[in-house]
Parts: structure tokens; C-alpha cells; sequence
């Protein structure tokens, strides 16, 4: 029996394929793990709308880590358990300065189920992406959207964004907010500084005893750091971003390699 009692896994380009779908042998790893009593916890940037179709591919997954860890949506019941939000008046100052110091910038707001867009992407040439088309989407002045809970602040600048990007917003954030990427800089996520996927992680498997150490993770991408340098064994796949490699214990095969898949069948054989 193997010494691990979890699996914390990210989805784009990690588990799922490049082109959004679940490899056989992925789908059969993920369900043998769990037939060996470990459980399997999703942790990913995608907000609680996009999930639906995960769960038509792998099966009901339980509790899902989304948003980067600010909140954990049941698919089941089609509900947000918690989230972890930014303050409105934290939202707005960081609104202000953003639009200051990124005047090419355009913001939008991840809202529970919904999302807004600043009325500035009808006039810029960033395309809405397929997430944010995904229900729910309000465009507007950017502020009128704050009286509701913000649990991600998106930061959309033009594809290929310069170098230093994510530096430049971090630099104008201070540690207002927690950023990080899952794509590439012209895509930044902005949330609450106490929140990513490590931390939610850990927190929904305290609940069943599970220690950081009783763990593998697997990731990809700058989001998925904190989590990979939590688990007891932290797995980058072979076209994770280097930051993820060198964080990594282990690098495993690439996302269309089942990369994954490999590792939990190892783990499963090995005891």
C-alpha cells in the first residue's frame, strides 16, 4: 500500500491534454488511486463555472479547489463552500493604481459564478477569452461591479506581454493581493495575499487527518508553486514553466505524455 493518502493535481496542462481533454490512461490512474483509498483533490485557477465539464469527463471529483485557492466549489450541488475574497475598498485602490500604472491594461473581476469586465475591452484589441465568456458576464465601468465579493482581480494586458510583466504588477500591488499566473504574463491573477492552492488544499485535507508529507502534487505553472513546495512530493510535468522544475522533487513525462498518469501508477506499485 502506498504511503501516500493524497493527490492534489492541477488541470490545464497538467492533467488534462493541450487540447482540454482526459487521456484514458489518465481517467484509469485517477480512478485506481481512489479505488486505493487516496483521495483526489482538483486545485486550479478556473473559476467555478468552467469546472462542469471536468466533471463530465472524470467523474464526480468531490469538492473542487478553485480560483487559485480563494474557493472550493461542490459541483454536486452547483455550490461555492467558501471563498476568500478581497475587500472592496482593497479592490478598488487596487483598480486605481492599476489603471494608473497599466494604462494599456483591461481588469476584470472574478465573482463567485459571475464576471465582469471593464467596458475598456470594447475599445482594446484583447480578445475575451472562452473563460470569460462562460456565464455570468457583465462588462462595465469596472467600479460599479464592487458591491459584490471579489475573489480574483484579473490583469489583461496584450499577447506577448513584455518581459517582467508580473513583476511590474507586483511591484504596484506590494502585498495588497497574491499574484501569479496559469497562462502566460498578458493573463494575471490578482487575490487575497492569505490564499492559494496550497493553503485551501491543506485545509480540506486536515479534515480527514492528512498531513503536507502524505501527499503528491502535481502542476505546471507559477499558480501551482506554493503547492508543489507544500507536498510531501511535489511533481512538475515535462512542459511545466521553470519556476515548477526547479521547485519540483520530481519532473515527470509532459501533459500530452500522461505525465501524471505515469507517476500514480508508480506510486501505486511502489507501496
Amino acid at each position: 500500500m502506498t504511503r501516500y493518502r493524497a493527490i492534489a493535481t492541477d488541470l490545464d496542462g497538467t492533467l488534462l491534454r493541450s487540447d482540454g481533454s482526459v487521456s484514458a490512461r489518465t481517467y484509469e490512474a485517477v480512478h485506481a488511486a481512489e479505488d486505493a483509498g487516496l483521495l483526489v483533490v482538483i486545485a486550479t485557477g478556473r473559476p467555478p463555472r468552467w469546472i462542469p465539464p471536468i466533471v463530465e469527463a472524470l467523474g464526480d471529483r468531490g469538492l473542487v479547489v478553485c480560483a487559485n485557492g480563494a474557493t472550493v466549489y461542490d459541483p454536486a450541488r452547483h455550490e461555492l463552500v467558501s471563498r476568500t475574497e478581497l475587500s472592496a475598498e482593497v479592490a478598488e485602490a487596487l483598480i486605481d493604481d492599476l489603471q494608473e500604472a497599466l494604462p494599456e491594461a483591461v481588469l476584470g473581476l472574478e465573482q463567485g459564478f459571475d464576471f465582469a469586465a471593464d467596458e475598456a475591452i470594447e475599445r482594446s484589441n484583447i480578445e475575451l477569452i472562452d473563460s470569460w465568456k462562460l456565464g455570468g458576464l457583465q462588462i462595465g465601468p469596472i467600479r460599479s461591479f464592487l458591491d459584490r465579493p471579489v475573489t480574483k482581480l484579473i490583469v489583461r494586458v496584450p499577447h506577448p506581454a513584455p518581459a517582467g510583466t508580473a513583476s511590474r504588477v507586483q511591484a504596484v500591488v506590494g502585498e495588497r493581493a497574491l499574484v501569479t499566473h496559469s497562462t502566460n504574463e498578458s493573463f494575471l491573477e490578482l487575490s487575497d495575499p492569505s490564499v492559494h492552492k496550497a493553503s485551501t488544499v491543506e485545509r480540506l485535507l486536515e479534515e480527514s487527518g492528512i498531513a503536507p508529507g502524505e501527499v503528491v502534487a502535481f502542476g505546471d505553472m507559477p499558480n501551482d508553486l506554493e503547492l508543489i513546495r507544500w507536498a510531501g512530493h511535489g511533481v512538475a510535468v515535462g512542459n511545466a514553466h521553470q519556476l515548477l522544475k526547479d521547485a519540483a522533487d520530481e519532473v515527470t513525462e509532459s501533459n500530452d505524455d500522461d505525465g501524471v498518469a505515469l507517476v500514480i501508477e508508480r506510486i501505486l506499485t511502489e507501496g
